[in-house]
C-alpha cells in the first residue's frame, strides 16, 4: 500500500521527535515568516480576545506567534505565573521606537515595524499585509536539533549593520483557571508562551554558526530565532521549530 506523501511527512517528523532529532527548518530562501509577538497578561481584562486570535495565528505557517506576558497588572489581584520584567523592558523598547509614550496591553508588535491592538483582527491583518510587503528576503536562516542541542546557521548577504540574534523557547499551550484579579472565574488558554527570550550573539553579515543548550530552559512548545536590527528594531528574518509534530 502507498502512503500518501503528507502522511509520509508526518510519520518521518514523528520518528526524529522519538529519537531526538527534529527535521531542519530554515527561512531565508524567500521572505521570513512575520513574527507577531502579544504583550498581554492574565490579569487584563481585554486580553483574553487578543489571546484567542494568537492561538489562530500560531497555526499560520505565514507566522511565528510570540506572546510574552507583563509583570505591570499583577498588582490588581491576580499574579500572572508567566509574567517576566524583561518582556516589558523588551515593550518598552518597542514603544519608544514605534512612537509611543507608553506601554499596554494587548498589543501586538509585528515583525518589529509596528503595533496594533491584539483584539482588533482588521487591524492586525492590515499590519501583517503592510509588514510582508516591506519584507525582502533575508540572509538563510536554519535551525535543526539533535537531543538537547540547537543548531543555529545564519547565512551571509550584503550588510553594513550588526543585528542582534535572539534565541527564544516557547510552551505549546497552557489552561489556567483565574482565581482573583478582573478575570476571576475565566479558565484561560495560552498557546506560544514566552519562557526563554535570550540574546546568543550578534551577526554582521557573514555566515555564523551557533549551538545553543536547551538543557535547564523551560518550553515545551518549541523554539525560534529572531535576527533583529539592534535595540528593538525591524526583524530581518526569523525561523521557528516545534519540538513535536502539531
Amino acid at each position: 500500500m502507498q502512503i500518501p506523501m503528507r502522511y509520509a511527512f508526518a510519520l518521518a517528523a514523528l520518528f526524529l521527535a522519538h529519537a531526538g532529532m527534529a527535521p531542519d527548518v530554515a527561512a531565508g530562501e524567500a521572505k521570513s515568516p512575520v513574527v507577531v509577538e502579544l504583550f498581554t497578561s492574565q490579569g487584563c481584562s481585554s486580553c483574553p480576545p487578543a489571546e484567542a486570535y494568537l492561538r489562530e495565528l500560531a497555526d499560520r505557517p505565514d507566522i511565528i506567534a510570540l506572546e510574552l506576558h507583563v509583570d505591570y497588572w499583577d498588582y490588581i489581584g491576580w499574579k500572572d505565573p508567566f509574567a517576566a520584567h524583561a518582556f516589558v523592558e523588551r515593550q518598552r523598547n518597542y514603544s519608544g521606537n514605534l512612537g509611543e509614550r507608553y506601554v499596554y496591553t494587548p498589543q501586538m508588535v509585528i515583525g518589529g515595524r509596528t503595533h496594533a491592538v491584539g483584539s482588533d483582527r482588521s487591524q492586525v491583518e492590515a499590519a501583517i499585509r503592510s509588514v510582508r510587503d516591506q519584507m525582502s528576503p533575508g540572509p538563510s536562516l536554519v535551525l535543526s536539533r539533535d537531543g538537547d542541542k540547537i543548531q543555529v546557521q545564519i547565512g551571509a548577504i550584503d550588510s553594513g549593520d550588526t543585528f542582534d540574534v535572539y534565541f527564544v523557547t516557547y510552551d505549546a499551550k497552557h489552561v489556567t483557571k483565574i482565581q482573583r484579579g478582573e478575570n476571576r472565574g475565566m479558565t484561560l488558554i495560552n498557546r506560544n508562551i514566552v519562557r526563554t527570550f535570550e540574546h546568543i550573539g550578534n551577526w554582521v553579515g557573514k555566515p555564523l554558526d551557533l549551538t545553543v543548550s536547551l538543557a535547564g530552559k523551560k518550553g515545551d512548545g518549541g523554539c525560534a530565532v529572531l535576527v533583529q536590527e539592534q535595540d528593538a528594531g525591524p526583524i530581518l528574518t526569523a525561523a521557528s521549530l516545534p519540538f513535536a509534530p502539531r
